[in-house]
């Protein structure tokens, strides 16, 4: 039987752990990790960018998410969100790799998502 899911990234566990882990991380850490989900905008159409956009000035500063009371993280979740499964796996397994070598500052997007 399947589980029904509170979020959107719940159904894929190493999105779900790296953004339960984002979540605890200092601003600097968050900021550098927004930074790079930022960078996955690429991957995405850009009719979805300019929803995103939109639903960054409707909800900032207005939601219960975590995310939701800093813009720049708003605007990376939801362009995370959007991505393909694929990028959002390969993003989410940078991130977590990131924080456990306590390297944030040093991520980069490459070729590979």
């Amino acid at each position: 039987m399947p589980e029904s899911y509170r979020r959107w990234y719940d159904n894929d566990p190493i999105l779900k752990e790296a953004l339960e882990l984002l979540k605890l991380q200092t601003d600097d850490r968050k900021s550098a990790a927004a930074d790079f989900i930022i960078s996955l905008q690429e991957q995405v159409a850009q009719d979805v960018i300019e929803r995103i956009y939109e639903i960054t000035k409707e909800f900032a500063n207005k939601g219960n998410r975590w995310y939701d009371s800093d813009p720049v993280m708003l605007k990376a979740i939801e362009l995370l969100r959007v991505a393909p499964p694929k990028t959002q796996r390969l993003a989410a397994l940078k991130l977590l790799l990131a924080m456990e070598n306590n390297t944030m500052d040093e991520l980069e997007q490459d070729g590979n998502n």
